[in-house]
């Protein structure tokens, strides 16, 4: 039972590396596929931006689907769709139907992913689930650092002859394996007492954010339109509606996508803010700093994947030090890691302005690896210090509210980001244009930073944190 579990538990945490790597991947390639497809900025914005709005909506769906159904056939479901996602991003002849494949990928990832944590909760005692989580961490440190370099190097070197197109080929053999693996390994667990799906909160959510993302990335193209205003209104308001039926559905069956009375406890409320706002600096800063650096620079896209490595290599350091930092110190580390990120990246600008054109990868090591120190510190006790004072019968439900969240931030970041970026470019496409833009723009990252450290402050107190992990412990030792 123990090597079939492990092989089980490895299969869905295969499948995990593969979607974070992939989005680490699609960065380094978007200034080929941009002069390739002859896609707008707009466009970039959609193939980053469409797959994790798809996944955002559907990660909360997708668990309870691997609950009703069976957590191994939900999974295989979601592989299969992800390897078709991959393979229609491959052969895609235009911008449009690469943002459709990308939906499409998302969608599916957010079927494939959340089998991985419910397993682990199905498969295995409470005293057992600890090293699996911690693995479950490293992978997914793992691919931020694997997936920048090995992106570049399939685009420098043109792999397979297809140049960008090679990082979603690599999708299609990993994809099918997995399914092979998971029929023969995964066992179809599922809920004793799943909750009901709520398909009418999907729509809800899915049209409001797309109301209000939309408007973002196309208006400054478009010159802001008044009908650009009014999809931004009725996505807002759409999210309020949403807001009302959720309160609605959890009075009734209590299988509302978010927990809404969970939004009064402020230790709660603190993390989904300080979640989404470090998220979507995150996703900002690597989006025009890779563009910066191939566009701008003239960087081949395995020059550019090098030169983030030392941010990927510097979180590694930083979630060494923040594990036993977490509890003795608290929430001061994630003010702490916040506050570095913030700082790391007005470093950076300062240097990009400083070297100009004769910017070396070298000029940015210091600052990209003070970011990722900040990156650990802050990312690795976040949700444990969130949920300090949340009840321990509404742990999964708070849980899946983060992972939402995160990717809704990152999702936003990726678009206001772009505004700003691309409205400095103009169409001019110049070194100098470009640096302007990476300067100008930098500042999202830097509020964003700044914003999480801040949200952090009001994150649950030291001895709130302590009482929780002394919960814990005695929850193991029953359980034991």
């Amino acid at each position: 039972m123990g090597r079939s579990r492990g092989l089980a538990i490895g299969v869905l945490i295969f499948a995990s590396f593969m979607d974070l790597m992939d989005a680490t991947i699609v960065n380094v390639a978007l200034p080929s596929l941009q002069a390739d497809l002859h896609a707008t900025p707009a466009a970039l914005e959609w193939t980053v931006g469409g797959y994790l709005l798809a996944f955002a909506v559907l990660l909360v769906t997708g668990g309870r689907l691997g609950d009703i159904y069976g957590r191994q056939r939900v999974f295989v479901v979601g592989v299969l769709g992800f390897t078709v996602g991959s393979a229609l991003a491959c052969v895609a002849p235009s911008p449009e139907v690469l943002v459709g494949a990308r939906v499409v990928q998302g969608a599916f990832a957010a079927l494939m992913v959340p089998q991985a944590l419910s397993s682990v909760q199905a498969l295995f005692a409470p005293r057992e689930r600890a090293p699996i989580y911690g693995v479950i961490g490293g992978v997914s440190g793992l691919s931020a650092v694997i997936g920048p370099v090995l992106g570049g190097w399939m685009i420098s070197s043109d792999a397979f002859g297809i140049g960008w197109r090679s990082v979603f080929l690599i999708n299609l053999p990993i994809g099918l394996a997995l399914v092979v693996l998971a029929l023969r390994f995964v066992p179809n667990t599922r809920s004793e007492q799943p909750l009901r799906l709520d398909l009418v909160g999907v729509v809800l959510a899915s049209a409001g954010l797309l109301g209000v993302v939309y408007p973002i990335i196309e208006g400054r193209q478009l010159d802001w339109p008044a009908w650009i205003w009014a999809m931004e209104a009725a996505g807002l308001g759409l999210l309020a509606v949403f807001v009302v039926q959720q309160r609605r559905r959890e009075r009734g069956d209590g299988s509302a996508l978010l927990p809404m009375h969970l939004f009064v406890n402020r230790g709660f409320s603190a993390g989904l803010v300080t979640q989404a706002t470090f998220q979507g600096a995150m996703a900002a800063f690597a989006l025009i700093t890779v563009i910066y650096l191939q566009t701008g620079l003239g960087f081949t896209a395995m020059h550019a994947g090098l030169t983030l490595l030392p941010f990927s290599l510097g979180a590694f350091v930083g979630v060494a030090v923040a594990v036993p930092l977490g509890v003795k110190v608290g929430k001061l580390v994630m003010v702490a890691g916040g506050a570095m990120q913030s700082l790391a990246v007005v470093w950076t600008l300062l240097v990009v302005r400083a070297q100009a054109d004769g910017l070396r990868t070298l000029d940015v090591v210091p600052p990209l690896l003070l970011a990722g120190i900040g990156l650990g510190l802050l990312v690795v006790p976040l949700i444990d210090v969130a949920l300090a004072t949340v009840p321990t019968g509404d742990a999964g439900a708070a849980s899946g509210a983060y992972g939402t969240v995160q990717q809704v931030g990152a999702a936003l970041g990726v678009a206001v980001v772009g505004v700003v970026f691309f409205g400095v470019v103009g169409t001019t496409y110049t070194p100098d244009s470009l640096r302007d833009a990476m300067l100008t723009a930098g500042l999202v990252p830097v509020v964003g930073y700044a914003v999480a450290a801040l949200a952090s402050l009001l994150l649950p107190a030291r001895a709130d944190v302590l009482a929780h992990v002394e919960a814990q412990a005695r929850e193991l030792e029953l359980a034991a």
